[in-house]
């Protein structure tokens, strides 16, 4: 059963997921915060496998909320998924800068937001790949200067070729296909390169790829 919180300070927001979650068999809202302070306090006690955050809220907005919890290791199998109410909000790069493991726009289709919930818990992150390309393009203009990331010499040839490819915003079908490899083997790279840099989940390791200089900007074309 995989187990959410919901952060919103709507309430009628808060309701609407509600219904749609606890409708299917293998989910279940777990708790309900009206602001990011609440949000932090029902993480810690009821430890959820994801958060759905709003950006704005009262007293703690979303992002210094989903820093809190990203950067507690004993919440460290809590995903945070931000709700904004534009694929690119202004606070998004951040967000994902911050350990959150990917976003969507609040009036997503029910299917979607399903499929993110368990796609997040799956390890997966950033859900669209056309927004995720959006989002990594932001992520690259506003860059630094790349610098040398703890762990890269861990990883085979492969390994850092299947990053810089997640670096590019594909996805494990759209690597697997550049590399003439099954989806799943790839999947597996994916995986193992997460393993040996300590990356949390997907959109962490895009970060990684950027802040390595690994990708570069002028390569998203």
């Amino acid at each position: 059963m995989i187990r959410v919180l919901l952060a919103d300070d709507q309430s009628l927001v808060r309701a609407g997921f509600r219904a749609l979650l606890d409708a299917q068999s293998d989910i279940e809202v777990a708790g309900e915060a009206a602001d990011g302070a609440e949000a932090v306090r029902l993480v810690g006690e009821l430890r959820p496998d994801v958060v759905l955050m709003d950006i704005r809220m009262p007293r703690l907005d979303g992002l210094a909320a989903t820093r809190t919890i990203t950067g507690d290791d004993r919440l460290d199998g809590v995903r945070v998924v931000m709700l904004t109410t534009f694929e690119l909000d202004e606070y998004v790069f951040e967000a994902i800068r911050s350990g959150a493991s990917g976003f969507l726009v609040k009036d997503t289709e029910p299917e979607e937001l399903l499929r993110a919930v368990r796609a997040v818990v799956d390890g997966d992150a950033l859900l669209s790949p056309g927004v995720t390309r959006r989002l990594i393009a932001e992520f690259a203009a506003r860059s630094k200067e790349p610098a040398a990331a703890a762990g890269l010499g861990r990883l085979t040839e492969r390994e850092r070729e299947v990053m810089a490819l997640v670096g590019m915003g594909l996805s494990n079908e759209e690597i697997a296909r550049r590399l003439v490899v099954s989806p799943l083997t790839a999947k597996t790279h994916v995986s193992r390169t997460m393993v040996k840099l300590g990356a949390r989940d997907r959109a962490q390791l895009v970060v990684l790829a950027y802040e390595s200089g690994l990708v570069r900007p002028g390569w998203l074309g």
